[in-house]
């Protein structure tokens, strides 16, 4: 059994980050995590079945379907992975928060960080 420090990275060395997006459709979000991961903004992005958003945009209740996207990145590379999520999105204001990874498999996050460079 692996010793509980390769399991538990813990807090004190927040390499990773998550950052949390969505997209119009599936096409889109395919195109963007592509390149994320090909320029090395990012190691991994996961993309999430539709899911119906509702919000207030300039004045007016809106509800439309967009495609999740969890982008895993290290936190010295989420600054970019944001611009260029930006510079390749469709919307006035894109979704880009950043959630700060407090654990998880030492190696994995190794891997995140390698990625991302």
């Amino acid at each position: 059994m692996e010793s509980i420090e390769r399991v538990a990275q813990t807090a004190a060395d927040p390499m990773c980050v998550v950052i949390l997006s969505t997209a119009p459709d599936i096409l889109l979000a395919k195109r963007i995590a592509h390149i994320l991961v090909e320029e090395k903004l990012a190691a991994c992005v996961q993309l999430m079945p539709a899911c119906l958003s509702i919000y207030e945009w300039k004045d007016e209740v809106q509800g439309d379907e967009e495609i999740p996207m969890v982008i895993k990145t290290s936190r010295n590379a989420a600054r970019n992975a944001i611009a260029r999520l930006i510079e390749l999105h469709p919307y006035e204001v894109p979704e880009a928060i950043v959630l700060p990874v407090v654990g998880g498999h030492h190696d994995y996050l190794n891997w995140v960080s390698q990625q991302t460079g």
